[in-house]
């Protein structure tokens, strides 16, 4: 009976999806997740009260609760949680539902040990946390399984819930396991076909160390050879995909077509294919947090939001961010400032973002998680952050359907490289590191990368991300290429030709070093890219902090750090040079002129400020204009176009001072106000607040 009522009820739920592909909402979601279940007294009655009152559309439930849907190893329990879908339901507000298969339950620990994860170095995992599993064990992924189509059985035709998350912020979690070493030397075979051939490739005759049958491969602790450390990284972020993959063919056996299949993307992990592991899913979802009160930029907002809508090329969903305080103790509470709760929600929203949920709806009373607040405190009463929230809301019932679905078109895009990324953890050219990245400074994805986008976003110019493993850059006509120390042949012939037939390339040093295993180019560096760039190099050197000679670029911080190479021009145009007793005669930055474009290389790293300089140039080379380029950080801009067609402009003032600026876009309406905008017609945005223009 309850699937006749399901069934009938749920054709009240169909139109919040239009197309299950295309992922095309109504309006905004606002929400948080909800852990009723945690609560110390009952009181789903009263939060769901509040959320109406509040204005909340939508919560995620569930991803952390194995052990009370299967508190017994074959004995299933829905009933507590059917009780919260179903109110929710009843009051209106949606249901994501998370398959529980990060957190297992002390029973499958206890009745299957080896689940857990083993480390190198003979280290173990113990019990007692989340995220403690190997994920490619046979007995994890059977018990995974059941419950997963114990539960889609149970709830795929409840109407009232909207999509599933598989899993939750997974990644490749250090495994050494014997059976995952096993499946890697089986993933070698596949992909090496012979032991002659890997012992070439990764150059295992170095210290001896070449195989002769498949049973040498040695386990992954002590090994040092470099083109093993990559592709055990790759495999590691194959692993995490196929899980995922895995875990998504199941779910799509069972739900609506007018449900959704999403996974929590962290931001700040990259030991994950996003790719490949979103290849079965709908739409990309991500968890951000971020600094609060003197410490918001709203950069970390952005990065994660072009970066996500990125993998996909459309739209996403926020199923975590910062409610009031985050941290697992006490000593980083930062409160909002009185209005950067708001400002973060239309800040997520003009990067691409469909949906925004806090984590939490509730403070938790006990466990790791006690000073990660949500939106009410631990006395579960409206304050300070829910008047927030619900003024928030409010506003999104008004006039979310023109804020929603919008789509970006960007002409500069950031090329990023996972293998880069792990191989220059193996090889660090600066700071501390790690042969195997445990305790790695990340220094391509937190310095390279983050310099990059940070200077596009301060400066207020739009950016996608690109990927070696699907490389399209017909539509840009800047690309930036930071570090780019592992990439084929293949990738840097792509970068060359589209450098050739009229694309503009920021490139940085180590570019094109090493190829795909990690071996270094037996030519002269930098290898198939000498041509493009116009220089050749054989020598390289670590530097402290170096002036540029004669401050080229006219800024206060001239300086250059880290990294150089002896670069000898040989078609570039030298636009910089070190100020040093001996290294005067190499450049520091060079131009080239290629075919029908340029390519500008940075043989160090750059201040913020020569970086800014240098992106300004190159977008007037490509004819990048947009008149907010005119404006910088705290007013921050961005744009997109929404599902009327209309060009919607978004302002954004980080900084507890008003700021005035001239609008200088076409006449349109504040949708806030309900006031209508001019052309050059001076503006006003307050501390922490938002404009949103649509012209």
């Amino acid at each position: 009976m309850k699937r006749i009522r399901y069934a009938v009820l749920l054709l009240a739920a169909l139109p919040l999806f239009v197309n299950a592909q295309s992922i095309r909402q109504e309006n905004i979601l606002y929400g948080a997740a909800y852990y009723h279940e945690y609560m110390p007294y009952e009181r789903l009655d009263e939060d769901i009260r509040l959320m109406k009152e509040a204005g909340i559309s939508v919560v995620r439930v569930g991803e952390s609760t194995w052990s009370l849907f299967e508190p017994r190893d074959g004995e299933f329990e829905f009933a507590w949680m059917d009780r919260i879908i179903d109110k929710m339901y009843e009051a209106g507000i949606k249901v994501i539902l998370g398959t529980p298969t990060y957190s297992i339950p002390a029973w499958l620990w206890h009745k299957h040990p080896e689940i857990l994860l083993d480390y190198r170095d003979g280290r173990e995992a113990s019990y007692g946390i989340r995220q403690n599993m190997n994920i490619t064990s046979p007995a994890f992924l059977f018990y995974s399984e059941r419950i997963i189509r114990k539960m889609m059985e149970h709830y795929a035709s409840h109407p009232g819930i909207i999509g599933y998350q598989v899993d939750n912020e997974t990644e490749a979690r250090g495994v050494n396991n014997y059976d995952f070493y096993v499946s890697f030397v089986n993933h070698l075979k596949k992909k090496y076909k012979t032991t002659e051939n890997l012992n070439k490739l990764w150059g295992l005759n170095y210290w001896g160390m070449t195989i002769d049958s498949w049973e040498e491969v040695p386990p992954r602790d002590a090994v040092t050879n470099t083109a093993y450390k990559l592709e055990w990284a790759r495999f590691n972020r194959k692993a995490v995909a196929d899980f995922l993959t895995w875990q998504s063919e199941i779910v799509a056996e069972y739900k609506r077509d007018d449900q959704f299949i999403m996974h929590c993307f962290m931001p700040s992990v990259q030991n994950i294919d996003q790719i490949a592991s979103a290849s079965k899913m709908d739409i990309m979802a991500m968890n951000v947090y971020h600094g609060q009160q003197d410490d918001l930029t709203g950069n970390e907002i952005a990065f994660a939001g072009d970066y996500f809508r990125s993998v996909k090329g459309s739209n996403y969903l926020v199923t975590e961010t910062n409610a009031q305080t985050i941290g697992w103790t006490s000593k980083t509470q930062q409160p909002p400032y009185p209005g950067q709760m708001r400002q973060n929600v239309y800040a997520h929203i003009g990067s691409g973002a469909n949906m925004v949920e806090y984590w939490h709806w509730h403070s938790i009373h006990y466990g790791q998680e006690i000073y990660w607040k949500g939106v009410l405190s631990h006395d579960l009463q409206p304050n300070r952050a829910y008047a927030e929230v619900s003024k928030t809301a409010h506003e999104l019932q008004k006039f979310g359907k023109k804020l929603v679905n919008l789509k970006k078109k960007n002409d500069v895009a950031i090329l990023f490289s996972h293998d880069s990324n792990d191989a220059l953890n193996f090889m660090p050219f600066n700071g501390p590191g790690s042969d195997w990245g445990e305790s790695n400074n990340s220094a391509y994805r937190n310095q390279l990368v983050a310099q990059f986008h940070k200077v596009l976003y301060q400066n207020n110019i739009g950016v996608d991300f690109v990927f070696p493993e699907n490389m399209n850059l017909e539509s840009y006509k800047l690309l930036i290429v930071p570090s780019l120390y592992v990439a084929s042949d293949k990738v840097l012939g792509q970068i060359t030709e589209y450098v050739k037939s009229g694309g503009h390339v920021i490139m940085q040093f180590k570019s094109g070093f090493s190829d795909e295993n990690s071996m270094v180019r037996p030519v002269m560096a930098p290898g198939p890219l000498r041509e493009a760039c116009g220089f050749y190099y054989q020598e390289f050197s670590n530097i402290e902090a170096l002036p540029l000679k004669d401050n080229p670029f006219q800024v206060d911080e001239n300086i250059a750090t880290d990294w150089m190479e002896y670069i000898i021009p040989e078609t570039a145009e030298a636009l910089a040079y070190y100020d040093h007793q001996y290294f005067s005669e190499y450049p520091a930055v060079t131009l080239n002129e290629y075919g029908k474009g340029t390519l500008l290389y940075e043989g160090s790293i750059l201040s913020d400020q020569i970086q800014a300089v240098l992106i300004k140039q190159a977008l007037e080379r490509a004819g990048i204009e947009n008149p907010d380029q005119q404006f910088s950080w705290p007013l921050i801009a961005k744009s997109g176009v929404n599902d009327d067609g209309k060009t919607m402009h978004f302002y954004y003032n980080y900084s507890s001072d008003p700021l005035e600026f001239v609008y200088p876009h076409s006449s349109g309406m504040e949708l806030i106000t309900e006031k209508s905008v001019k052309k050059d017609q001076k503006l006003t945005i307050g501390p922490w607040d938002v404009l949103l223009v649509e012209e």
